[in-house]
């Protein structure tokens, strides 16, 4: 038996009105990582030190700051994760930089490579983010349980069938997960469930989109709308995994 405390928001989420479940899986870890690093947990040393070495990207940074929430305690994360990165790309800058200013012929044969190597490392620091690595581990989880639902639980199948689509960016993933965690057959079994609900969901969308066009001309204008009012920002929500639910409302 999978573990509840995964079951039970994967059934959630596959039971909401939301466009692509798994959007509103991944919006949900990553709303509560935030609350967290803003919460108390900010001042425990080993939160501190992964929050020292990881940091976060632009992206959580941003949304931290945003909240509007514990600035405070932000400040202090920033304050320590800086300095952190300070005696790392501070002191490597400072070895790769020559004494005179100049790199003269023939005194390192290597340099361009060391160069490469350490903007690469800086590219690293920069792309690291604890609430990223959060999230990519809980998805996992999430997935191993999704795919053991839909072949050992009766209901979740149906709730999983009964789903229009996915969005794009986590069709591949469920896609990489089914070359992950399950047989040959298994993985047929699943693709084609999942080939003819995107289909469908694909379809129905293009003829929304077509028909909210077509409600531009004057002909078509006491004509009723039907569901392509909403068929932009659901379309965007496929296109992308910024959730979103059927009516067309953001996350």
């Amino acid at each position: 038996m999978k573990e509840k405390i995964y079951t039970i928001p994967v059934n959630d989420a596959y039971g909401s009105q939301c466009i692509c479940p798994l959007c509103e899986l991944a919006g949900n870890i990553e709303r509560n990582s935030l609350n967290y690093y803003l919460g108390a947990s900010l001042m425990e040393p080993d939160t501190r030190i992964a929050t020292n070495t990881k940091g976060f990207c632009g992206h959580h940074v941003t949304m931290m700051y945003n909240k509007e929430i514990n600035r405070l305690g932000l400040g202090l994360m920033l304050h320590t994760h800086l300095m952190d990165l300070q005696n790392d790309i501070g002191t490597a800058l400072q070895k790769a930089a020559p004494a005179n200013g100049t790199f003269l012929k023939g005194r390192d044969r290597d340099y361009k490579k060391n160069l490469e190597n350490l903007a690469n490392h800086i590219d690293s620091r920069a792309d690291s983010c604890i609430i990223c690595e959060k999230i990519e581990y809980t998805m996992d989880r999430y997935l191993d349980v999704l795919l053991w639902m839909f072949f050992e639980e009766a209901h979740f199948r149906q709730l999983f069938e009964t789903k229009r689509y996915h969005c794009l960016p986590h069709v591949a993933f469920l896609l990489r997960g089914a070359a992950k965690y399950l047989t040959q057959n298994q993985a047929g079994e699943f693709v084609r469930t999942l080939s003819k609900q995107q289909a469908s969901g694909m379809n129905e969308m293009i003829s929304d989109i077509e028909w909210f066009t077509l409600k531009f001309d004057y002909r078509n204008k006491e004509k009723p709308w039907g569901n392509s009012k909403t068929a932009i920002p659901r379309a965007i929500s496929l296109l992308s995994d910024e959730g979103g639910t059927e009516d067309g409302t953001g996350k």
